[in-house]
């Protein structure tokens, strides 16, 4: 079942963020990529860093590069935030780039130690994508800026 998201505002304070999004489905993507930047611009957030890049398939090789050197940025970055739509077609090569898009972000994540926040979204249709990426109600890019909030302040106070 599809689970509004809750307009509880939460406090960043001195963070950074950066969001990789994909170019590909544009109009989704930007819905998903609006609601993030909304999110955490009013939760305080110190910078945020937007990184385009042309498809889903792209996405995990500059989030290793942002991981990687996270911490040469002024402050920072505390959480990466993924944001893509895959729509499937008529062959298995939507799951083939989801499958892989998930795998190397699991990977980055674990092995930086540092929040990757997972918004590749593989769907079925067009009307899945307007409900999760240009709602008000449902929209995943909201709900992922929440998610990087929480798991940014979560990290900073767990020992090293």
């Amino acid at each position: 079942m599809l689970k509004k998201i809750r307009s509880k505002v939460l406090q960043a304070g001195d963070t950074a963020f950066a969001i990789v999004a994909s170019e590909f489905n544009a109009r989704y993507v930007n819905g998903m990529l609006r609601a993030a930047q909304a999110e955490l611009k009013q939760s305080g957030a110190k910078v945020v860093k937007v990184v385009r890049v042309p498809g889903a398939y792209e996405i995990p090789v500059v989030v290793s590069r942002l991981a990687r050197n996270s911490a040469a940025h002024n402050p920072p970055i505390s959480a990466i935030i993924c944001l893509g739509v895959i729509l499937r077609g008529e062959t298995v090569h939507a799951a083939h780039i989801g499958e892989a898009v998930s795998r190397a972000l699991m990977a980055i994540q674990v092995r930086n130690e540092l929040p990757v926040i997972h918004e590749v979204l593989l769907l079925e249709n067009q009307e899945q994508a307007r409900v999760r990426c240009l709602s008000k109600t449902h929209n995943r890019g909201a709900e992922a800026a929440q998610t990087a909030i929480r798991m940014a302040k979560l990290l900073k106070n767990l020992p090293a």
